[in-house]
């Protein structure tokens, strides 16, 4: 989480994980700009390094060892990230807009997604080729290639679609690592067929004849068939047609070519070149909007003509900080000046390389050596993360060289002095005004008075028959991601009436923000608030009211009503368990840990954006199935743990309980957190619990064990289920989206024991 000390002032707003982006983030990280926000916004969670992706294709790296991960740098940078896809600008007003979600604001912004093959342009490339970006996608589809590679019974022929650099190295290596599979099988290799095509006269045509000659050597004695002039005009099923009227067989078709800049560039009115690149000066700056930056393969640098090459990417990255953080202070930008030749190492696939600067070359065993140190060094700076000095909470904010005007100076100095209690402390009725003015609950005929009415209270009427049902949660915010963080929050705060068997109603929300520039306050309410809204809405629950103050950190709450049958048809309560039940549970366990690890930079990026996707998760639809399958107990896991909340349904029940270890669905990294000795900060609370267990010394060692005691936000449904209905009820849960739905144990008539849980394998 970010520092609050220091009000927002600013913000940066980086769109793509490229390799100019990872490492500006990581320089402005080493050297925080005081009341800077960065917000990092990418499709991808784990980003690859170019240098390496032939080398995981060819199996001589693990996949995290050649993917940089953008969540676990941006926690480090104090950055937020927004796994998200951007959609276009509104340049007018200054918003990066997004797919599903709310724009987000911009004082300066900088562009590196890379740049995408257009498969668009050839007629069925989009629908049969594999583009090789954007990465995650390729990625599947190479998995699921070795798959069908290993089962291999009949010639197979695999073609690549592009002759530079990335096309040969990709060619080779997918050949080196996918005969190796077929040995190791025990098939013959030369089941496999490789051919490239290129609509050039030669391979590698930015490289001198030397390399091309000795690429071609290469790839006529592992016997790939190159096609030049032979430009792709019609991709069919099985085959390959060119301009020429060639045909090709193609059972697998890599398209390396024809690559262009991301469509949602088209309308922002930007200068783009004839490719769709983003055109830029020798600021890196796009010379119609001097708010907006660009680097890497994205940008069109206007000076001379530059290689779609890694090296110049990541060498983009330390002028585009600088120059960033110079705009930002109002100072003069400092040109960009690249090197004229540049040093390539391009591999064969077999732990060989060919090096190639201007007009020199070489090759060997040792040079794919230099090339693996070279590249294994850059990885380390964003793998082996420095440790960074946590601010004193008593630490005056460091002055600030933004460069603001006289009325964001001024609300700047509010915010940092002393703020007042009270109604005092309540966020100005303007921002509210115009944060939640475009908010629209959910319509109910039971709401008489409602959110936007002028109005002291909310007025709700009980329909007749019916009985409310009361909650309440609150909890500050343990992610970067406002709208995200609402949306969580929410959902906790209903957990608590879908558990009860109720239908949601009306909520009342209580928050509080960090006190700072106007316009930054206003967003942040706004972001937050969407989330919170599109999942009350969903649920058919009306927000209705609520009190915003201020605070030094962002936090947020919902006061819940719901309503159920007076005559308490269909309540599900805690203590209905009867002996012979099963123990289900619908969402897996280790947020408590996960997030924990997460504010340690400890934390896989994808760990957390798995734990987040299961913690907005309603539970309404899983509690409308337990009760048709005749749920005789039941309660949401939130921060009592697994354990805390079984003791709390076995107590009023006068049962015992048996819980399976080995049977409870984990989240991704949670057992790898708490092997590292990360747990909550609520974790030892819970674990005095322990006495509840009746064999607690024999799985002590688990692994699995300190996630009883794992407090759990937006957790899922803990419910016991007649035997006789179990096993439909899980395959209904999983069927209706909770695919981690488990039997976690059974209930049992009480013993003269004191303990009443035990664990088993």
């Amino acid at each position: 989480m970010q520092s609050h000390e220091q009000p927002v002032l600013r913000d940066l707003v980086l769109v793509g994980g490229g390799h100019s982006h990872v490492v500006a983030l990581r320089m402005l990280a080493m050297r925080p700009e005081p009341g800077l926000r960065i917000t990092l916004v990418c499709t991808d969670i784990d980003t690859p390094y170019s240098g390496m992706l032939p080398g995981y294709i060819a199996g001589h790296y693990r996949f995290d060892e050649v993917h940089i991960d953008l969540g676990r740098l941006a926690v480090f940078a104090g950055a937020r990230f927004i796994h998200g896809e951007v959609t276009g600008l509104d340049r007018a007003n200054q918003r990066v807009l997004l797919k599903g979600r709310p724009a987000i604001p911009y004082d300066l912004l900088s562009i590196n997604t890379g740049s995408t093959p257009n498969v668009r342009q050839v007629d069925g490339a989009q629908a049969h080729a594999v583009p090789v970006k954007p990465i995650a996608h390729f990625n599947q589809r190479w998995l699921d290639l070795l798959e069908r590679v290993r089962g291999l019974r009949d010639r197979f022929t695999v073609a690549v679609v592009g002759g530079g650099a990335g096309g040969v190295e990709l060619a080779l290596s997918m050949q080196y690592r996918l005969r190796q599979e077929l040995q190791v099988l025990g098939k013959s290799p030369d089941l496999l067929q490789f051919v490239l095509l290129t609509a050039g006269d030669t391979i590698l045509p930015t490289h001198n004849p030397g390399v091309r000659a000795r690429f071609a050597h290469v790839l006529k004695e592992r016997r790939v068939a190159v096609h030049t002039r032979a430009e792709v005009s019609q991709v069919s099923p099985g085959c390959l047609t060119t301009q020429d009227g060639r045909t090709f067989d193609a059972d697998e078709t890599m398209w390396v070519t024809q690559a262009g800049g991301p469509a949602w560039l088209q309308g922002t009115g930007l200068a783009l070149d004839e490719h769709g690149f983003v055109c830029v000066n020798e600021y890196l700056q796009t010379p119609d909007d001097p708010k907006i930056f660009a680097a890497g393969d994205v940008a069109s640098f206007l000076p001379r003509p530059l290689e779609k090459a890694g090296v110049f990417a990541v060498r983009m990255g330390r002028p585009l900080a600088r120059n960033l953080r110079r705009a930002l202070r109002g100072q003069p930008l400092q040109p960009y000046r690249p090197q004229k030749h540049w040093l390539a190492l391009i591999s064969t696939g077999d732990r060989h390389a060919v090096a190639s600067r201007g007009p020199i070359g070489f090759a060997g065993d040792w040079v794919w050596r230099w090339k693996d140190h070279i590249d294994r060094h850059f990885m380390r700076k964003f793998t082996e993360l420095p440790a960074m000095a946590p601010a004193s909470p008593s630490q005056a904010a460091p002055a600030s060289g933004l460069v603001l005007n006289a009325e964001e100076s001024r609300q700047a100095i509010s915010a940092i002095a002393m703020r007042c209690g009270g109604c005092g402390a309540k966020v100005g009725a303007s921002i509210l005004s115009r944060a939640l003015g475009n908010l629209q609950p959910v319509q109910r005929d039971d709401v008489l008075i409602g959110l936007h009415a002028p109005d002291d209270a909310a007025v709700v009427r009980v329909p007749p028959g019916m009985a409310m049902v009361h909650t309440v949660d609150f909890f500050r915010s343990f992610i970067d991601d406002p709208y995200l963080f609402g949306q969580v929050a929410a959902n906790h705060a209903l957990g608590d009436i879908f558990a009860m068997g109720a239908e949601p109603q009306s909520a009342t929300a209580i928050a509080t923000v960090p006190p700072g520039l106007e316009a930054k306050v206003e967003d942040l309410l706004l972001q937050m608030m969407t989330g919170a809204v599109e999942v009350l809405n969903a649920a058919g629950c009306s927000l209705v009211g609520g009190h915003t103050g201020e605070g030094r950190e962002l936090a947020l709450g919902f006061a819940v009503n719901g309503l159920i049958d007076e005559r308490m048809t269909g309540v599900m309560r805690k203590g209905g368990m009867r002996p012979g039940d099963v123990l289900l549970l619908t969402k897996p366990i280790g947020t408590g840990t996960l997030f924990a690890a997460h504010a340690r930079h400890a934390a896989k990026g994808r760990w957390i954006d798995a734990a987040l996707k299961s913690m907005v998760l309603s539970n309404q639809a899983g509690a409308q199935i337990l009760r048709e399958h005749g749920a005789t107990a039941c309660t949401d896991l939130t921060g009592f743990g697994l354990l805390g909340h079984l003791v709390e349904m076995t107590r009023p029940s006068g049962v015992d309980a048996e819980l399976q270890l080995g049977a409870l669905p984990l989240l991704d990294g949670a057992v790898d957190c708490v092997k590292a000795g990360i747990v909550s900060s609520l974790q030892p609370a819970n674990v005095r619990l322990r006495r509840a267990l009746r064999n607690a010394v024999a799985f002590v060692d688990d692994q699995r064990y300190p996630l009883l005691f794992d407090p759990q936000t937006a957790g899922g449904l803990l419910a016991s289920v007649p035997a006789d209905r179990a096993a439909d009820c899980v395959r209904a849960l999983q069927a209706a989206g909770y695919p981690h739905t488990a039997a976690i144990g059974r209930i049992s008539a009480a013993s003269d024991a004191l303990e009443p849980v035990v664990l088993s394998a």
